[in-house]
């Protein structure tokens, strides 16, 4: 199986967890509703630290909780455990047999912490490790890079926090939230369905090599994924920021004709996205390329990649980064260079 037919392969992979996993997902949310929980620590690393910056927004909308990013080495590395106690401890990673993300879920359960693993193996160390296992079901994925692992960590997370009865309901009421899940994999579909003009706008940037990726909340996790899939597979110095935190040094790095990409749906941060965008394009004529479900937005770009709407805000992130991933795909081609094992990185890294 090719990179491309993991991409495509994602909408039915989805439906599968979203049909599937519900129950799973449905009792360990009953039993992290019985433990006093103040924090929750994500450990991950590569495109699963992705997935967790994801999760800081969806916790933070959905449940109130703040999420903080494990540092693996003050364990592996300092031996020092940070106090857990009160924190639900989540594990992001495909092979499950990173040592370091391991190790924390380690640390958690020697503080009795609850622990959720989130892996594409069941049988893997982080899986044993774990109290609870989310299997993100994505089947072999043999292309080094992550696509539909990825896809599916986010909506294992997404599965998650929906389930858990506490909530702020920005994301409306429970039968809503799994009522938008349930649509997730159709609207999937469509967003892959405009290849043909997502390739077209790669290949007139075959000569790519640098580029800004930007995005904003729970899009922030998908201009960080952008970026790396851009890196590993095309190796284009593509540097991800928040929206905001571009405008606070990084902008002076753009001149006319540098390529920025923007992922800018519908949504909160829209209005926001939309006067920094118009502002590149107005006062620094940057080659804009925008990922959005709105038109008014998409035509700001010199090229648009179109998405249909997310079937919630806060599924965003599950429809644009199928155009970003059919992007990097495609430049990688454009610029003659191998998709499927890109140059100097394995599928697997173990780090400590």
């Amino acid at each position: 199986m090719s990179l491309h037919d993991e991409i495509v392969e994602q909408p039915s992979r989805a439906r599968d967890l979203v049909t599937h996993g519900r129950t799973t997902v449905e009792a360990i949310a009953r039993s992290i509703a019985d433990r006093p929980i103040d924090l929750v620590l994500i450990a991950a690393r590569g495109s699963s630290d992705h997935a967790a910056i994801y999760a800081q927004y969806l916790f933070g909308t959905l449940q109130r909780l703040p999420v903080a990013l494990a540092a693996p080495a003050l364990t592996s590395v300092y031996g020092v455990e940070t106090s857990l106690e009160r924190a639900l401890v989540i594990g992001i990673s495909q092979s499950g047999r990173s040592p370091d993300v391991v190790g924390v879920l380690e640390s958690a359960r020697r503080q009795g912490a609850p622990t959720v693993a989130i892996t594409n193996d069941p049988g893997s160390a982080l899986a044993t490790t774990a109290e609870h296992v989310i299997d993100i079901a994505a089947g072999p994925e043999r292309a080094t890079a992550a696509t539909k692992t990825y896809t599916q960590s986010l909506l294992a997370v997404a599965m998650l926090v929906a389930a858990m009865e506490q909530g702020t309901g920005f994301a409306g009421t429970a039968g809503e939230r799994w009522a938008a899940l349930d649509a997730l994999p159709s609207v999937m579909a469509a967003a892959l369905a405009v290849e043909p003009q997502v390739a077209a706008v790669a290949e007139a940037r075959a000569g790519l090599d640098r580029c800004i990726v930007l995005g904003r909340g729970f899009e922030y996790a998908t201009a960080r994924e952008w970026a790396l899939k851009l890196k590993e597979l095309a190796q284009v110095a593509a540097d991800p920021y928040s929206a905001a935190d571009f405008q606070h040094g990084p902008l002076a790095l753009v001149e006319p004709g540098y390529p920025v990409l923007a992922v800018a749906p519908s949504g909160a941060t829209l209005p926001g996205m939309t006067e920094l965008l118009t502002r590149l394009r107005d006062q620094h004529g940057v080659d804009l390329v925008v990922v959005s479900d709105v038109p008014e937005v998409q035509a700001l770009g010199a090229a648009a990649l179109p998405t249909p709407p997310a079937p919630a805000e806060w599924l965003s992130p599950l429809v644009s980064t199928l155009p970003a991933q059919l992007f990097a795909y495609h430049v990688t081609r454009a610029k003659g260079q191998d998709t499927e094992q890109p140059r100097w990185i394995s599928k697997v890294t173990l780090t400590h």
